[in-house]
Order: C-alpha cells, then sequence, then structure tokens
C-alpha cells in the first residue's frame, strides 16, 4: 500500500472535494491516503494555519476556494515547498465562464444557501421516513418515487439517498403470504420500482442480518429454496404490474439511486411532452 497525506482545503463543507477524491481514489487499488479535512477556511488566519499544517504533513493538496487572494496563497506556498495544489473546480468554472459568457461570483458555500431546493430536501427527508416499510399509505400518491421489493434488497437507504436528491420516496416491501396494500395499485402519479436480488446475494445478506441480532435459529428467512421462490414472486409481480425493475446485487446504493433517477426523469419527460 502507497500511504500518503491528502490535504482537502475548502471555503465551505468540504463535501465536493470528499467526493472527488473518494472517487479519483477508487481507481487506484494500492493508494491509502491519509485524509485531512480543513473545512469552512474563510479568514486568512485559517488559511495561514491551514498551510502551516501542510507543511508539516506534506502531501497532495486538493482545495475548493473561490476567493482569487486565498487561491494565490496557497498555490504560492505550496510551490515553494514543492507540494502538489490542485484546483479541483477551475476545469469545471473555467468551461462555464466560456460558455455563459460571465464571471464566477466568487462566493464560498452559494451551493449550500437555504433556498428552495434545500427546503425541498427537507420535505423529501420528512416524507421519506414517514413512509418506510409500508408506513403513511393514506397519501402514498403524494410520493415520486416507490420503492417495492423483499426483504434486504437496501429499499430504505436508497430512498434515504434519494430523499437527500430531494426526491420523496417510500418503500413498501414484499412479504411472503401477504397481499400488498390496495394503495399501491391506485398509485398514479408516482414511479413504482421492483428491487430485487439474486437468491443467494439475499441468503448472504439476510444470514449477517441475523447474526448482527444474535439471532442463530435457521428460518425460512434465509432457507435457499424459500428465498429463491421470493425472488421469483416478486419478479413476476413486477412484470404483471409493468414496473421497471432494478437488480440491487451487485450495485451500491448510489448507483441504485442514479439509475432510479434515470428512470424518472425519463419518466417526467413524457409526461411533459405534448
Amino acid at each position: 500500500m502507497t500511504k500518503f497525506n491528502l490535504h482537502l482545503v475548502s471555503d465551505a463543507t468540504g463535501e465536493t472535494l470528499v467526493s472527488v477524491a473518494k472517487a479519483a481514489l477508487a481507481q487506484f487499488a494500492d493508494a491509502e491516503p491519509v485524509t485531512h479535512l480543513w473545512a469552512m477556511v474563510r479568514s486568512r488566519k485559517q488559511l495561514l494555519e491551514t498551510i502551516a499544517a501542510i507543511a508539516d504533513t506534506p502531501g497532495l493538496v486538493m482545495f475548493t476556494l473561490v476567493d482569487t487572494d486565498f487561491r494565490r496563497v496557497l498555490q504560492d506556498e505550496c510551490r515553494q515547498r514543492q507540494i502538489p495544489c490542485v484546483p479541483v473546480l477551475d476545469p469545471v468554472l473555467g468551461a462555464l465562464a466560456t460558455f455563459l459568457g460571465a464571471e464566477s461570483r466568487e462566493q464560498p458555500g452559494l451551493q449550500h444557501i437555504m433556498d428552495s431546493a434545500y427546503f425541498e430536501r427537507i420535505d423529501a427527508m420528512h416524507f421519506c421516513m414517514s413512509h418506510d416499510d409500508g408506513q403513511g399509505l393514506d397519501d402514498l400518491d403524494g410520493a415520486d418515487v416507490v420503492l417495492v421489493g423483499v426483504s434486504r434488497t437496501s429499499k430504505t437507504p436508497t430512498c434515504i439517498y434519494l430523499a437527500n436528491r430531494g426526491i420523496k420516496a417510500a418503500n413498501i416491501p414484499i412479504v411472503p403470504g401477504m397481499d400488498l396494500p390496495p394503495q399501491l395499485v391506485d398509485v398514479s402519479d408516482a414511479l413504482v420500482v421492483g428491487l430485487t436480488a439474486s437468491p443467494d446475494r439475499l441468503v448472504q445478506i439476510r444470514r449477517n442480518r441475523l447474526l448482527s441480532l444474535n439471532e442463530q435459529a435457521e428460518t425460512d428467512y434465509v432457507e435457499p429454496d424459500m428465498v429463491k421462490d421470493e425472488v421469483t414472486q416478486a419478479r413476476r409481480l413486477f412484470s404483471a404490474q409493468g414496473w421497471p425493475v432494478i437488480d440491487v446485487s451487485r450495485r451500491s446504493i448510489e448507483e441504485t439511486a442514479a439509475a432510479i433517477l434515470n428512470l424518472y426523469g425519463r419518466r417526467l419527460e413524457q409526461m411533459e411532452a405534448p
């Protein structure tokens, strides 16, 4: 493993830097960063303290600073110490400035202001929490997306991720021997998506779940043939209802959510088409 110091310097929360760094590092199997996050750097004193810390533990520096003077100071100091320093947003800002024929406002934290989109995300999170695991059926049609699937197909975490994107997401479990709620069949405005997974993968996840709960007994919940039948019945249901299906066996939550957002976007386009 290649161990190194990674300094992320931001005048906001640093979420953008963390995401970019994580995505890039995923391509390097032997990289082991010691990450130092320097967030909310908005005064010269904070900047100089950050630079001093970087000098003590040199490594790769990635930054998102919109203040021109701060950027210059950081880059000059890193150059003098021969520390690589990467302005992560510069290519994007440059391309946007050229395309739009306008200059950046150079105001830190604009992506986090409490605008209408912020409150939409809050509303979506409240909706998600009150419509988890088959709850809140009376106003299910108020959802943007409804996820349906057997146990341990990542319905709840996917809904939470979607809520962070401002999508009102509900989820309903498929329970062997129980009918789905009639409210689901009556949904007209929401996109209903079926989530499934390979039986082997579900058995593995369910066994791990039971072990975490100190449950040792073998039940139908983890019996391979029963789980296989659950998945088969779920797929038949999805097909009969005409719902799109996503197999989450080898997908991360983010990948599943991205696929759902693509489906949701196409549905909106179809609804808005003349």
